[in-house]
């Protein structure tokens, strides 16, 4: 059977995670060749299965350890424990486990509205994403590679800045950042929830690339696996505009490559810091 990359759709939809209970979620996988479990996708069914928890509250911060690898084609159990309810923090500890085991641990805090100063850095100054072509038309190229990996549909639309990594290989030198504007390719409900979901699920797909192209790698290249991921929400990201992401890789040590991405929205507004760490395998003896 030919592999379908997973839409928009299939995506908002395993988002959406069941209650068995008060504390006790479940939901289904994005199933891949592999059969390897998304790492910013069960990072963003964990953030909105706390959610439900904390009503009224809105993501203020997660921070993921990736346990183990776990079964696409099998659902995922998510236990909320309520750690603290603030007069403006709540606080969630989540433990995704699937056949007793754990996947993940999740600690993750919403706020409440709060009147107080308001400052970020400024947003770089880039082209505009209306004048960027598409991933799939920047990497037309390479469209026989792969069985056409490079230019399969996705549920985000991705207008680089700088070279993707497949382009960054034809490089003298490695890039020092990754600019990229992203949207998801279709509309997306107005719940501020479910955006930061799907911006989580986002970062960790594409976050790992600033990585790999300091490897002089590409996504298939090589074997990667998050370790640990972390977010801050410093305001509501509205996904029906496109939102700027300037990814850097400042270390990479003993098999394992940090990233961090500083998003914006079209406003120039800082929306995200996200922060992650993969591991990359011990280097293969000659």
């Amino acid at each position: 059977m030919t592999y379908r990359p997973p839409t928009l759709a299939d995506v908002i939809a395993t988002l959406h995670v069941d209650r068995v209970d008060d504390d006790h979620f479940r939901a289904g996988q994005l199933d891949n060749p592999a059969h390897h479990i998304v790492g910013g996708h069960i990072a963003g069914q964990a953030l909105m299965a706390a959610s439900l928890t904390a009503p009224g509250r809105t993501p203020h911060s997660m921070h993921v350890y990736y346990v183990r690898a776990g079964d696409a084609r099998e659902p995922v159990d998510f236990l909320v424990d309520v750690a603290r309810d603030g007069g403006s923090l709540s606080t969630r500890q989540i433990t995704a486990r699937q056949n007793g085991q754990i996947l993940l641990e999740v600690l993750a805090s919403f706020s409440a509205p709060i009147e107080s100063l308001d400052y970020h850095q400024p947003m770089p100054d880039v082209a505009d994403p209306e004048t960027l072509p598409p991933i799939q038309e920047q990497l037309a190229d390479y469209a026989d590679e792969l069985g056409g990996h490079w230019v399969r549909p996705q549920a985000f639309d991705l207008r680089y800045v700088d070279a993707p990594p497949r382009l960054a290989l034809e490089l003298p030198d490695p890039p020092g950042r990754m600019r990229m504007w992203w949207r998801p390719n279709g509309s997306v409900p107005a719940d501020e929830v479910l955006h930061s979901c799907l911006l989580t699920y986002l970062s960790g797909t594409t976050m790992v690339e600033a990585a790999l192209a300091r490897r002089r790698q590409t996504p298939i290249s090589t074997f990667n696996a998050l370790i640990d991921h972390a977010l801050w929400f410093h305001r509501p990201v509205d996904l029906s505009d496109w939102v700027l992401s300037d990814q850097v890789s400042p270390s990479g040590v003993a098999g394992r490559g940090l990233t961090t991405s500083t998003m914006y929205n079209r406003a120039g507004q800082l929306v995200c810091i996200a922060t992650q760490e993969l591991y990359f395998g011990r280097k293969q003896e000659a």
